[in-house]
Protein backbone atom coordinates (compact mmCIF):
# COMPACT_ATOMS: atom_id res chain seq x y z
CA UNK A 1 0.00 0.00 0.00
CA UNK A 2 1.27 3.47 -1.03
CA UNK A 3 1.65 6.37 1.79
CA UNK A 4 1.36 9.08 -1.00
CA UNK A 5 -2.36 9.83 -0.47
CA UNK A 6 -2.09 9.83 3.70
CA UNK A 7 0.60 11.90 3.33
CA UNK A 8 -1.20 14.29 0.92
CA UNK A 9 -3.96 14.13 3.21
CA UNK A 10 -1.96 15.43 5.83
CA UNK A 11 -0.32 17.95 4.08
CA UNK A 12 -3.82 19.28 3.28
CA UNK A 13 -5.37 19.35 6.72
CA UNK A 14 -2.44 21.54 8.09
CA UNK A 15 -2.84 24.26 5.27
CA UNK A 16 -6.23 24.23 6.32
CA UNK A 17 -6.22 26.85 9.00
CA UNK A 18 -8.88 26.64 11.65
CA UNK A 19 -11.81 29.50 11.77
CA UNK A 20 -12.00 29.10 16.01
CA UNK A 21 -9.16 28.20 18.30
CA UNK A 22 -9.52 27.39 22.33
CA UNK A 23 -8.86 30.27 24.47
CA UNK A 24 -5.41 28.44 25.18
CA UNK A 25 -5.08 28.20 21.44
CA UNK A 26 -5.26 32.03 21.51
CA UNK A 27 -3.35 33.00 24.27
CA UNK A 28 -0.35 31.12 22.59
CA UNK A 29 -0.90 32.92 19.61
CA UNK A 30 -1.14 36.22 20.74
CA UNK A 31 1.90 35.30 23.43
CA UNK A 32 -0.49 36.40 26.14
CA UNK A 33 -1.90 34.76 29.22
CA UNK A 34 -5.38 32.83 29.71
CA UNK A 35 -6.56 35.55 32.32
CA UNK A 36 -6.06 38.27 29.85
CA UNK A 37 -8.17 36.54 26.87
CA UNK A 38 -10.82 35.86 28.90
CA UNK A 39 -10.77 40.01 30.31
CA UNK A 40 -10.40 40.63 26.99
CA UNK A 41 -13.66 38.70 25.77
CA UNK A 42 -15.22 39.63 29.10
CA UNK A 43 -14.81 43.34 28.08
CA UNK A 44 -16.19 42.91 24.58
CA UNK A 45 -12.84 43.40 23.13
CA UNK A 46 -12.61 40.14 22.00
CA UNK A 47 -15.50 38.27 20.17
CA UNK A 48 -15.97 34.57 21.31
CA UNK A 49 -18.18 31.54 19.91
CA UNK A 50 -19.67 29.68 22.77
CA UNK A 51 -20.79 26.10 22.16
CA UNK A 52 -22.08 24.43 25.77
CA UNK A 53 -19.37 25.87 28.05
CA UNK A 54 -16.56 26.07 25.58
CA UNK A 55 -15.85 29.18 24.11
CA UNK A 56 -13.88 29.75 20.74
CA UNK A 57 -12.89 32.68 19.33
CA UNK A 58 -12.33 33.28 15.78
CA UNK A 59 -8.99 33.36 14.10
CA UNK A 60 -10.42 36.72 12.12
CA UNK A 61 -11.22 38.38 15.67
CA UNK A 62 -7.55 37.37 16.36
CA UNK A 63 -5.52 39.47 13.24
CA UNK A 64 -8.30 42.36 13.98
CA UNK A 65 -7.35 42.83 17.03
CA UNK A 66 -3.70 42.50 16.67
CA UNK A 67 -4.39 45.06 13.81
CA UNK A 68 -6.40 47.32 16.07
CA UNK A 69 -3.50 47.89 18.58
CA UNK A 70 -0.99 48.10 15.78
CA UNK A 71 -2.89 50.80 13.55
CA UNK A 72 -1.02 53.83 13.51
CA UNK A 73 -2.73 56.51 15.96
CA UNK A 74 -5.10 59.24 14.39
CA UNK A 75 -3.88 62.74 14.93
CA UNK A 76 -6.59 65.28 14.58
Amino acid sequence: MSEQPQQEQLQLEAAIEPLLVKVEEAARILCLSRSTIYELMDAGELPSVRHGAARRIPVAALRAWVARRTAPAATP
